[in-house]
């Protein structure tokens, strides 16, 4: 299964270690060699940079790693592929854009019946790949276009969590649905169940979290530049599993998080 991770902080910074702890994962017997993403939102839109071949074999990581940019927002992933041949129009993140906001998803889970036993994605939002991932996306975007607001401007946080647990509670009927939603504004975090590798059942946690109350209080982030700066960073990071030997929380199955420039600004249990 695939290895998701997510950054959402209050003042721009880079994935440094985090991003090789990520791509670390992927050496070796490990399954999940079948490409990345990373998308690193500047504003309303992002970079997005992605590759067919193994995280840890990748020139774009090891750069990536040394000289991505600055964000206050990021998700990427690792990939096992489950669903579709190994090319980049089946590799994550996924983005679409929705009323002037440009809109990034990924996924961990295997929702073979999603193709089968659901019906399509209403509205005008299909998939280019043969993923469930994007299918799920899809899915979700559908629900988000319905609820109405003015241009770039974005429908209200209670709104955009109900829109992510719908569908959220709807994926989980076809397999584990973990997954990571950016709207440029806030991180949504849906925690289902995964692979473990320590029992080979499906079971939670399916995701973990950090709060990292300064820069220096991890060393998954870019170093501080000022002390200033140190102490008014605030950053959470979201992961499959953990990155480090920090005090990395499991969510319970069924938590959603929302995650607002590095803060914890909701939560729901479905």
């Amino acid at each position: 299964m695939c290895e998701l991770l997510a950054l959402s902080c209050r003042h721009p910074t880079r994935l440094t270690s985090s991003l090789t702890a990520l791509a670390s994962h992927a050496q070796g017997t490990s399954r999940n060699r079948d490409g990345w993403g990373l998308a690193f939102y500047q504003g309303r839109d992002l970079d997005l940079y992605r590759g067919t071949e193994a995280a840890n074999s990748s020139a774009m990581v090891r750069w990536l790693e040394a000289h991505g940019p600055l964000t206050r927002l990021s998700l990427g992933y690792i990939r096992h592929a489950t669903q579709g041949t190994v090319e980049l129009a089946n590799t994550g993140p996924f983005i679409r854009e929705l009323n002037g906001r440009v809109h990034c998803f990924t996924h961990n889970g295997n929702l073979a019946r999603l193709f089968h036993d659901a019906e399509a994605p209403a509205g005008h939002y299909q998939p280019v790949g043969a993923t469930d991932s994007e299918v799920a996306f899809c899915h979700l975007l559908s629900g988000l276009e319905r609820l109405s607001a003015p241009l770039h401007v974005l429908p209200s946080l209670d709104a955009r969590l109900e829109a992510v647990a719908e569908v959220a509670g709807t994926l989980r009927h076809f397999g584990p649905a973990n997954f990571l939603y950016a709207d440029g504004d806030t991180l949504f975090a849906h925690a289902d169940r995964r692979l473990q590798p320590s029992t080979g059942l499906v079971t939670p946690p399916g995701l973990y979290w950090l709060a990292c109350p300064s820069q220096s209080s991890s060393d998954l982030l870019e170093p501080p530049h000022s002390p200033q700066a140190d102490q008014t960073q605030h950053a959470i990071l979201v992961s499959s599993v953990p990155l480090s030997d920090e005090d990395w929380r499991p969510l319970p199955q069924g938590r959603i998080l929302a995650v607002r420039d590095g803060e914890l600004v909701a939560e729901m249990q479905i």
